[in-house]
């Protein structure tokens, strides 16, 4: 049995053997130094010499099929001398067991990892930083309700009563006089609504906007 970090990536190919291991905590990543494989350089070899004496791929086939034959034992081996290798970069926590980076994840003083023993100044650093951004939020919501942002609104229940009755009933149909709202055609009988007469200023014969009560550009009263 090989014990190490709960997670690596086997990255041997028929070359040699090489692996990445990851943090237990963080997921960080270390790789292990490249091991050729004996076999892989031997096929290599023979391959090359089959292409030059012309004996095509069967010398580099069989050394292939050889290294898959007896390739566990060799990529076992490889990976025990890199779990070696990579016990001398992470730190393992007494307390939890885990395999951690030494860089980010291990308090040296607690000889534990960060998870066990998080580290005081870490946690301060982090704490003040949270609380001073709660703050300003808080202070931002209070900041917010002393203004008057509804002042000028009339929330009385007869508000909206006034308002429709102040628009007046609208167009009615020429035909039947039905309401047409802003209706091209009378709902009830199919009449087309009459346009409405365009509206100019007497004084200066500017065509206002509909309703307004006097003249936006000279000011007299319609």
């Amino acid at each position: 049995m090989i014990s190490f970090v709960r997670n690596f990536d086997d990255l041997s190919t028929d070359k040699g053997f090489q692996f990445k291991f990851y943090c237990d905590k963080c997921g960080n990543g270390s790789m292990s130094r490249f091991q050729p494989s004996a076999l892989g350089i031997a096929g290599s070899v023979l391959s090359a010499a089959g292409s030059l004496f012309g004996w095509g791929h069967s010398a580099g086939h069989s050394a292939y099929e050889i290294q898959r034959a007896i390739g566990g034992k060799a990529h076992d081996e490889a990976l025990q001398v890199a779990v070696e290798e990579g016990k001398q970069k992470f730190k393992q926590c007494t307390r939890c067991g885990k395999w951690v980076c030494p860089e980010v994840c291990w308090n040296e003083k607690a000889n534990q990892c960060e998870e066990c023993a998080p580290d005081f100044h870490e946690q301060l650093a982090s704490a003040q930083a949270q609380a001073k951004a709660d703050a300003m939020r808080n202070q931002l919501y209070d900041k917010a309700r002393t203004v008057d942002y509804a002042g000028g609104v009339n929330m009385g229940a007869d508000q909206y009563v006034k308002s429709e009755s102040a628009r007046g009933p609208g167009p009615v149909c020429v035909q039947c006089s039905a309401q047409l709202g802003e209706a091209k055609f009378c709902p009830q009988c199919g009449t087309p609504a009459a346009k409405p007469t365009p509206k100019f200023c007497p004084q200066c014969g500017h065509q206002p906007s509909p309703g307004v009560k006097f003249c936006p550009e000279c000011g007299n009263k319609f």
